[in-house]
Order: C-alpha cells, then sequence, then structure tokens
C-alpha cells in the first residue's frame, strides 16, 4: 500500500478499532468510552488506527541513504540557513536508528477517531476526563507540528489530580489535525482557510454532544481559536492563545514602510515592534513561499525527506526557547516523531497550502482582531515568535480575563513546557467553569 493516504486506500489503511490506554500511570479512556462516541451526535464517527506498512518505512531509510548532499554553508553560524554538520549527525540518527513504531504505538494506545465535515475527513484524538464536571477543550496544533506537540499535556489535562492539580481543573480533550495535515483530509479546493477550519471545529463539538466548551491553541490554533471568538458560535465560553499576534494596523503600515520606531511607544511596545521588523525582513521567508507557491515547495517537500527536515529543523530550532539549539527543549525523536508524521502521510505539500488558503482570505498571525463577546485568556512564553503587548491586546480582545507572562517555553510551548502549559491552562480558564 501507498503512504499516499487520500481517498478510499487511507481509509482502509488507517481506520480501525481505537485502543485505550494508560498514559504516565493515567487511565485515559476504556472500550466503553469508544462505544459511546460512536453513538454520539447525528453523524458517523469512525474509530481510526494507525498502520503504516513496513515498505514506506523501507523506502525512507532508503531515500535517507541516498541523500545528496549540498556544501557546507560559507559562515560559521546559522545565518544561511541548518548547518551541514548539525543535519547530517540528526539525519545519520534518522536513517539506521530511529524507530517510528514507538510514534506509532503512542498515538495508537489514543482513542482515535474520524469523522466527515463538509466532505472532508477529520482526524482527532478525544481523550473523556474520570473526573465529574470536566470541562470540554478543543486544542488545535499548528505548523510544523501535529498533535504530536500536545500529547504531552494530555494526562494532567484530563487527570489532574495525578499531577498535582484539583478535579476541579478537569478537561474532556479534543485534538483535531488540521485539514490538510497528518491523517486529516487533503483539502482539493480553496475553501479550508481558518474561517471554515473554525465553523468545522464547532461542528466537531456540538457533534461529540459538548454544548458548550473552550478553545486553545498556538501558531495556526491561535488564529483558528481568534476567528471562533470572532465567530462566537453559542457555546463557545472562551478561549486561550499562547500567540496572540493581534497587531494595531498601523503598526504593521509602520514597518512594512520602514518607518521609525514613535517616540511615544513603551519599552514593551518598542520591543514588539523590533521583534515584528524582524519577522517581516528575515524570519517570513519560509511564510512567504507557502502564502505564495506551496505548490512548487511541495515537489520538494514530497520527494526528499532530508529537504522536508531541513526545512522544518530549521524553524524548530529558531522558535524554541533553546538559542538555536532545539535539542534543549525536544529530544531527537520528538522532532523526528513530527517530520516522519508529515513524510509518510505525504502532507509537507498539503500543509503548506493552508497557508495559501489563509493568504486568499487575508488571514495570518497578525491582525486587528475584534473580538467583542467571546472572553480571551493568554499566556506570553518567552521564546515565542512574536506576542503583542497587552496594551494592544486589550484594543483587540474586549473582555481579556487573563494576562501571564512566564518565564520559559517558546513557540512550541505543550511540546516544550507541558507542566507549565498545563498549569496555565488550568488558571486560565477557571473563572469561566
Amino acid at each position: 500500500m501507498s503512504t499516499d493516504t487520500s481517498g478510499p486506500t487511507r481509509r482502509d489503511l488507517l481506520a480501525g478499532s481505537a485502543a485505550g490506554a494508560a498514559i504516565g500511570g493515567a487511565l485515559l479512556a476504556a472500550p466503553a468510552f469508544a462505544k459511546t462516541m460512536l453513538a454520539a451526535g447525528g453523524e458517523e464517527i469512525r474509530p481510526f488506527r494507525i498502520a503504516i506498512p513496513e515498505a514506506d518505512l523501507v523506502d525512507l531509510r532508503k531515500r535517507i541513504a541516498g541523500t545528496r548532499w549540498p556544501e557546507r554553508e560559507t559562515v560559521k553560524d546559522q545565518s544561511q540557513g541548518v548547518q551541514l554538520a548539525t543535519l547530517q549527525q540528526l539525519v545519520r540518527y534518522w536513517g539506521t536508528d530511529y524507530n517510528w513504531r514507538k510514534a506509532e504505538a503512542k498515538l495508537n494506545a489514543l482513542p482515535q477517531f474520524i469523522t466527515t465535515i463538509d466532505e472532508l475527513d477529520i482526524q482527532f484524538i478525544h481523550v473523556r476526563s474520570r473526573h465529574a464536571n470536566a470541562m470540554p477543550l478543543i486544542m488545535t496544533h499548528g505548523w510544523p507540528g501535529s498533535p504530536l506537540e500536545l500529547i504531552k499535556t494530555i494526562a494532567p489535562l484530563t487527570d489532574p489530580t495525578a499531577y498535582g492539580g484539583k478535579a476541579e481543573d478537569a478537561f474532556h480533550l479534543v485534538l483535531p489535525t488540521y485539514p490538510g495535515y497528518g491523517f486529516s483530509g487533503k483539502p482539493t479546493d480553496t475553501d479550508w482557510g481558518p474561517a471554515h477550519v473554525g465553523k468545522a471545529w464547532d461542528v466537531l463539538m456540538k457533534r461529540l454532544g459538548y454544548r458548550n466548551y473552550v478553545s486553545q491553541g498556538g501558531d495556526w490554533g491561535a488564529i483558528i481559536s481568534e476567528v471562533m471568538a470572532v465567530q462566537a458560535p453559542p457555546g463557545l465560553l472562551g478561549i486561550h492563545i499562547n500567540m496572540p499576534g493581534t497587531t494595531p494596523p498601523e503598526v504593521i503600515r509602520m514597518i512594512r514602510n520602514g518607518d521609525p520606531v514613535p517616540a511615544s511607544f513603551t519599552e514593551v511596545e518598542k520591543a514588539a515592534h523590533a521583534r515584528l521588523g524582524y519577522f517581516y525582513k528575515k524570519g517570513f521567508g519560509y511564510a512567504e513561499m507557502m502564502n505564495t507557491r506551496p505548490q512548487t515547495l511541495g515537489y520538494s517537500l514530497a520527494d526528499s525527506p532530508v529537504g522536508m527536515l531541513a526545512f522544518f529543523y530549521d524553524k524548530v530550532a529558531e522558535w524554541t526557547y533553546s538559542g538555536g539549539q532545539p535539542e534543549k527543549s525536544l529530544t531527537r525523536d520528538e522532532m523526528l516523531d513530527d517530520v516522519t508524521l508529515y513524510w509518510l502521510t505525504n502532507t509537507g505539500t498539503s500543509s503548506s497550502r493552508s497557508y495559501w488558503d489563509a493568504a486568499q482570505g487575508g488571514g495570518g498571525p497578525f491582525n486587528a482582531w475584534d473580538i467583542q463577546k467571546v472572553p480571551v485568556a493568554v499566556t506570553i512564553f518567552p521564546g515565542e515568535i512574536y506576542c503583542a503587548p497587552k496594551a494592544w491586546a486589550e484594543k483587540s480582545y474586549k473582555k481579556l480575563i487573563y494576562w501571564n507572562e512566564v518565564d520559559k517555553g517558546g513557540h512550541f510551548a505543550a511540546w516544550e513546557e507541558p507542566q507549565l502549559f498545563t498549569e496555565e491552562l488550568r488558571k486560565a480558564f477557571r473563572s469561566l467553569r
């Protein structure tokens, strides 16, 4: 079977019975739960299990072994991108010692499902808490991430008493895979921008039987949560984001025009201005490729695993709170699990098109959001790409109920600092219970 998992082949390959398992000693699911899930809502929710053919893993290792390498960079730092020696060391491990089956088992130990919304398959993890009155929470990953970046938070969020919390802090957790990523379907048109995804997530939560719920996200997950707060569907009680990208339009104009920083800006606003300036001048190249030429970029991502790894590793190195050394924040296996997931599902191109789809509708990380009704909670992690100052956030989030600035963690907050991230979510949503 092929790992191009679109269409019936994908469903035949991946559908199966979901298994419950204990993670970190916390019982997360039971067979009775799977039966309940299938009965909930008015639409079919199918159990889901990953089973990648061994031939696809053999092909991956063969491609890795046959890599044609470029010459080394002509500088002594990372200013030209991922350094040759760094990548070669990681690739040697990937091609010889790395074991995808461990990641597959980790995911299959969770209750996974798939359902169809607006003619597109949406794959998701759904873990119900054993605690009464748990709050339903949908969490959305970003790029170049996946639900894998969130799974270290599943046990402490759903079973808080086993992880230093209280029973009243418990959540029922839904982790969908963004359309075009991982095991969700690949859109065949341009109609799956953030607005559509936000509406689909509301459909998903209601289909699961959750009339009231909260939403959380970083990267695309932050944008989806903000879009949902603008849409304000009945039952959305609030959102928490760890990448507040809201920016006054005049600030964007200043940066694009190269205007000087206004003297009236506070030190925090000047720092935010500088960070945005760097991003637009030097840090946005990856997104410009996906915003404008995802198909062209996608040929490399679909054909070369090392090319995909280099593209992804570059951003993980820059965006973790690690000083450019992501191994200080994440293990090699954690990074390779994520990249291998993209490779085996052949979603390098389709995930890139999510940027193009968003750009066509004016969607993106830096918008002047106007969220009038839905309460917003924010945690600032110091290694984030960009976070709006509180004064700017208050202009967009009219009901800003929680704001905290922590001292560690970066763009992949749940992945890098799962305990701190979990504590922040408990505090952020406490007033909405």
